[in-house]
């Protein structure tokens, strides 16, 4: 038990942290663990499970609870899981194809650069005054 106030305070801090990181550890694994099941019962609602599965992992991720890698690596599973599955997940895909048809119009509409005005000398600098003695 702690007898110093600063280390006393430590301690309530850390029981703080550590019941926050638990509830975050728990909430992810819960959502992994629902999207594994909803993957083996049929997959119905396999794709909601696996963006809220995927959501979980980035907000441990931000929380501090799990290092970026893992949570990377983690989420690479589930997509395979996924995709083995056959289950259809709102990626990227949909998303990049819009994006890629508005380019070459993009590029039509651009203006000619605009023409630079000629750089003006700069004033000499003034010599300062000499002090008397």
């Amino acid at each position: 038990m702690p007898i110093i106030k600063s280390a006393k305070k430590r301690v309530r801090v850390a029981s703080k942290a550590t019941a926050r990181n638990t509830k975050t550890k728990r909430t992810f694994r819960s959502a992994i663990k629902a999207f594994q099941t909803s993957l083996t019962s049929g997959g119905k609602d396999a794709a909601k499970t696996h963006s809220a599965a995927q959501s979980s992992i980035d907000t441990a991720v931000k929380k501090g609870v799990m290092h970026k890698n893992k949570a990377a690596r983690k989420k690479s599973q589930l997509a395979k899981a996924a995709k083995a599955a056959g289950v259809k997940t709102t990626g990227t895909a949909k998303k990049a194809a819009p994006k890629a048809a508005a380019k070459p119009a993009a590029k039509a509409a651009t203006k000619a650069p605009a023409k630079k005005a000629p750089a003006a000398k700069k004033p000499a600098a003034k010599k300062p005054v000499a002090k008397k003695k």
